[in-house]
């Protein structure tokens, strides 16, 4: 299998996320009906839906309205691409690739409905939770009692924060449990840590900025995807060198 045909499956799939991004927060149907213009309300044509090169060939335009259409169609299909690219090349082909591809599209959904909306949307942790079991048994990575401590772990200390402080939404108490479950112990506490450490340095780069206001909250969403790739791909070796600072 080659690279360009993961890159070609990525954007298809990333195209199929955009529609996922656009209507599971809404309530809608991913399957029906089928893609059209947000502002003139056309139904879209094969030509109209080919991933990033429809948009570059209409300059970003409607093809009927002639109404722009936002740049992030193409990047969420183009970031599925090189992120699927990434993942062939590091996994190699087996269900430990697929079970990374499944993982990092649930993430990239997330990302952008919770920038968009502030939510992240149940349906999507229980899609992920639904995949990742038998995806566990598949590739054999993480063993089943790392994956059940993974779930444990990652999802009760924020349960925990979020009953005592209100600083946490339930959203992402329920996302860390998921994400347990296919990264295992100890690589969940590696990636509630990451994404603490990232969601301090762009909050506190933002109020710097002036663009949010102090206690003003953030989405977390998308902290938690950044780091949860990260303890992925390279949580073993992250973990190692972290001890080997302190130890």
């Amino acid at each position: 299998m080659s690279d360009l045909f993961i890159i070609i499956l990525g954007l298809c799939i990333g195209s199929f996320l955009n529609v996922v991004i656009y209507r599971l927060p809404t309530g809608g149907s991913v399957a029906w009906p089928p893609s059209a213009c947000s502002q003139c309300g056309e139904r879209l044509k094969a030509k109209d839906l080919v991933p990033v090169f429809s948009w570059l060939w209409l300059k970003g335009r409607c093809r009927y309205c002639e109404e722009a259409v936002a740049w992030r169609y193409p990047a969420v299909e183009l970031l599925t691409g090189v992120v699927f690219l990434s993942l062939w090349q590091l996994l190699g082909p087996g269900w430990q690739f697929i079970q990374g591809a499944v993982l990092a599209s649930i993430l990239i959904v997330i990302t952008f409905t919770d920038l968009d909306h502030r939510i992240i949307p149940d349906k999507i942790v229980l899609f992920g939770f639904l995949c990742g079991l038998p995806l566990l048994w598949l590739a054999g990575a993480p063993a089943p009692l790392a994956a059940a401590l993974g779930v444990i772990a990652g999802a009760l200390p924020l349960f925990l924060l979020a009953v005592l402080t209100n600083g946490m939404g339930g959203g992402d108490v329920k996302l860390v449990g998921m994400l347990g479950l296919y990264l295992g112990w100890p690589q969940v506490l590696l990636m509630v840590f990451l994404a603490a450490v990232l969601g301090a340095i762009v909050g506190l780069s933002l109020m710097a900025a002036g663009k949010i206001k102090r206690k003003e909250p953030i989405p977390f969403g998308p902290f938690l995807a950044v780091a949860a790739m990260a303890a992925y791909l390279g949580g073993d070796h992250l973990i190692f060198w972290y001890l080997a600072l302190f130890l």
